[in-house]
């Protein structure tokens, strides 16, 4: 005859363990199990994160060039770089580059989206999408090295094709006009591409019936996409154009292996300036202090977007 074991209770179930070293060990295991997975990534962006916005940030309010021992000098860096006029032209070409940048990057991307979503048979929407990002997984020094003798005024390939239409070789490279086009140019052809696919994944978001109803109501061809697609589009043209401006402002490979900032400083830029502060001059406290404000002013501008977006960005 079997006998059946009760607990006190008389209720026929085993004995609870709830309280037991093993059900701990397997409490413990489970709250810190996550962190562990996450150590690795933490600890990486502690030191080559976290820290160095830390020790950037502290090297602004120090004088230190590497061989000496670094002094306390205040906001003397601060100063010196808002009396400095090489870096007041640095960015005021980096605030002419990313109004006229991004605003040819996101016209360009908005309307070949526009056009491969629409005109165009699915097989050959993916053919293009490759084809438009695929400068942007080049290297920019590469691609500034081959843009560099493309636009050469003696031997390009540019002014040879201009040359056989009848028009006289242009100094793209030797004058400030050209040389600021050439680089606004190439910065744009080798970026648009990341900005089209955010305008493709927000046109295929939105709906088919949209559409019908807009042409129910008389909608047709420009009116349909300024009353439909940009209001519908409105969130992804807010990250293409917080993510544009925050890159364009960064720029550097572009303006240095084309023209190294010239001729004269017509395309040298703040992040240029930060490079020769630190690494020509060895002026890291200096270099800091640019960096500083310029990361102050990307924070600026970022929040200012997110701010106007609550009037602008319509969500579905």
């Amino acid at each position: 005859m079997s006998t059946v074991t009760r607990n006190p209770a008389g209720t026929g179930r085993a004995p609870s363990h709830k309280g037991g070293p093993a059900s701990r060990r397997g409490r413990v295991q489970q709250r810190w199990l996550p962190w562990a997975f996450l150590a690795p990534t933490i600890v990486g962006m502690g030191i080559f994160t976290l820290l160095p916005i830390v020790a950037s940030v502290a090297l602004a309010f120090l004088r230190w060039d590497i061989i000496s021992a670094p002094t306390f000098v205040g906001f003397d860096n601060f100063a010196e770089v808002v009396q400095d006029p090489t870096v007041r032209v640095s960015f005021l070409n980096t605030i002419v580059f990313v109004i006229v940048a991004v605003a040819l990057q996101l016209g360009l991307a908005l309307g070949l989206a526009i056009m491969v979503q629409e005109k165009l048979p699915a097989w050959l929407r993916v053919f293009f999408r490759s084809a438009f990002f695929f400068p942007l997984i080049l290297s920019a020094a590469s691609v500034s090295i081959f843009m560099r003798y493309l636009f050469n005024e003696q031997f390009g390939v540019v002014n040879w094709l201009l040359s056989l239409v009848g028009i006289p070789a242009v100094p793209w490279l030797t004058t400030p006009t050209g040389s600021a086009a050439v680089v606004i140019l190439v910065y744009v052809w080798q970026n648009f591409g990341f900005s089209f696919l955010l305008f493709i994944g927000g046109l295929a978001s939105i709906p088919v019936e949209t559409y019908e109803a807009a042409s129910i109501d008389g909608a047709t061809g420009w009116r349909k996409h300024w009353y439909v697609t940009l209001p519908l589009l409105s969130p992804a043209t807010l990250v293409a154009s917080v993510m544009a401006i925050i890159n364009a402002l960064q720029v550097f490979d572009q303006p240095y292996v084309l023209t190294r900032g010239g001729p004269g400083d017509s395309t040298r830029t703040a992040v240029m300036v930060i490079f020769e502060s630190a690494f020509q001059r060895l002026e890291f406290g200096q270099a800091s202090a640019i960096g500083v404000i310029l990361t102050l002013i990307i924070m600026a501008i970022t929040a200012l977007q997110f701010r106007l977006s609550k009037r602008f960005v319509f969500y579905q």
